[in-house]
């Protein structure tokens, strides 16, 4: 009658189940990495996974199964591991939550046999796809006691038979290595007798720490070497329970080519995941913390990646300009006349002086090729040594020559001097902006603007680098010699690169060889 309530009853067809497994997943291989991390539920200590063409075998050595294990074992759906989140044994978090996973083995086989142990039970189960799918409304499947094998103890195998798909060891090993939590104490995987063994990175390790009201964030985030930066997966891994739920470059996507450099990987375990395990609940608190939180440790990440990029430039830089100055003072030795020094030129041990006069010397031990180029970082004007207040000054006293002093725009500048004698140049690179001269000279200090587009073109290759360097310093050290005459300072300059880089060789010569 009209008014009267009525029900409705909610059913499940059973090719549901099926579509479950199959579909669970975006890849089929995600199966295997199920299966072990069900072992690893079970207080497994060792798994050993057996890959072929015919057949994949999982086999653990966990707590197994007893009769009433196995009928929640296939329950779909079942909430059991949510209501016992921590294993008895090892005290594990377990990583099983929806209870639908284990159909996943649909995705590769259509017939799989579950065979335990535990204590005094034994028994074996067969799910048959098109079996089961035959006996229409019947939902029970084949189950066989088995005698107890005091030789194999407790634990659970897992054979997928009738494969639909085969998979290669080397891509099961990879995925098990990111999907399963194999750092764990007292957990073992192994694949095809080798054992499971997590990535591991070199470089710069920057420990990741952060605390939401939801939970902590904990891992590490490499800076790799440069000869190392692969676009392959990119990233940083974020983890739950110890599996990795899928890779994010946050805001490294618009790093360029640096985000190829970042691996890393957070553990965020209060992260609320999908039913396929690969995403997270986005709109969830939880979710929308650790993003704010990531977006601290990616700002670490960017400065110290910075700082080392800025070393490692400074280092090519460094070697280039060393170089550069190593070929003028070879060339300066030659053309004497050229140097705008008020010394004479130092000539090399067991030769004799080359031009009007030379002086011999025996070089410094840490310079072995006797020519001496210094490291400095700033130079500071000298002041007086008696102070202001000294009794007695005159003018009489002889006024020592103020240097000029270096001013340092930024702190990653690189500054090295050429001595000859007493006398020398100081060679500045350092950051003057785009706009800015491509190179001055204040005193006997040279400027060279390592932003000049020029400057950072020539930069990129080794050769250019250094020919750069040097064209910049002999067209300076030349203007020196006589800047009212700018075209004879050319000319000088264009000696002095002739003989600088003489004969096309990659380096100076240490050595000359005695006339």
């Amino acid at each position: 009658m009209a008014g009267e309530a009525s029900y409705l009853t909610i059913t499940v067809d059973k090719s549901h189940i099926i579509t479950i497994g199959e579909r669970l997943y975006e890849q089929s291989i995600e199966l295997i990495r199920e299966l072990v991390n069900n072992a690893y539920d079970a207080d497994a200590t060792r798994v050993d996974v057996t890959v072929s063409d015919k057949e994949i075998v999982v086999a653990d050595n966990g707590e197994g199964m007893d009769l009433e294990g196995l009928k929640q074992y296939f329950n779909v759906g079942s909430d059991e591991k949510l209501g016992n989140p921590i294993s008895p044994r090892f005290g594990r978090s377990r990583i099983g939550q929806f209870g639908i996973g284990k159909f996943a083995s649909l995705a590769a086989a259509s017939r799989f046999e579950i065979t335990t142990q535990k204590r005094d039970f034994a028994a074996r189960a067969v799910f048959d796809k098109a079996r089961w799918i035959g006996e229409g409304d019947s939902w029970k499947i084949p189950f066989t006691p088995l005698e107890k094998d005091a030789g194999r103890g407790d634990g659970t195998t897992v054979r997928l038979v009738e494969l639909k798909k085969t998979f290669r060891p080397e891509d099961v090993v990879q995925r098990i290595a990111e999907g399963v939590p194999i750092r764990a104490r007292d957990f073992a995987v192994y694949v095809n007798g080798y054992r499971v063994t997590p990535r591991t990175w070199t470089g710069n390790r920057i420990p990741v720490m952060q605390g939401t009201k939801h939970g902590i964030i904990h891992g590490e985030i490499v800076i790799l070497p440069v000869y190392r930066a692969s676009s392959d997966d990119m990233g940083i891994e974020i983890k739950v329970k110890g599996v990795t739920v899928r890779r994010e470059l946050f805001e490294m996507a618009s790093w360029g080519k640096a985000a190829t450099r970042i691996r890393g990987e957070v553990n965020a375990d209060f992260l609320p995941l999908t039913s396929d395990r690969s995403g997270f609940i986005e709109d969830s608190p939880e979710y929308k913390a650790f993003l704010r939180a990531m977006e601290k440790t990616i700002a670490e990440v960017r400065r110290a990646y910075n700082q080392l990029d800025s070393e490692s430039e400074n280092r090519k830089v460094s070697r280039a300009v060393k170089e550069a100055m190593q070929r003028i003072h070879q060339a300066l030795i030659l053309n004497p006349e050229f140097s705008p020094f008020s010394v004479v030129p130092l000539a090399e041990k067991g030769m004799r002086g080359v031009g009007e006069t030379g002086v011999e010397v025996t070089p410094p031990k840490e310079e072995t090729d006797g020519i001496s180029v210094e490291e400095i970082e700033e130079e500071i004007p000298r002041q007086s040594e008696n102070g202001d207040s000294e009794a007695g000054t005159t003018d009489d006293r002889p006024k020592q020559a103020k240097k000029p002093s270096l001013r340092i725009a930024t702190p990653n500048a690189v500054v090295k001097r050429l001595k000859f004698g007493d006398a020398g140049v100081t060679c500045c690179l350092d950051h003057l902006g785009e706009d800015g001269p491509e190179c001055m000279t204040e005193g006997t200090i040279i400027y060279i603007n390592r932003d000049h587009p020029l400057y950072k073109r020539e930069a990129k290759k080794r050769e250019a680098h250094i020919l750069n360097i040097a064209r910049l310093l002999t067209q300076e050290i030349s203007l020196m010699k006589d800047p009212q005459n700018p075209r004879e300072a050319y000319n000088r300059q264009s000696k002095l690169l002739r003989d600088a880089f003489k004969g096309g060789d990659d380096k100076p010569s240490r050595k000359r060889k005695k006339r």
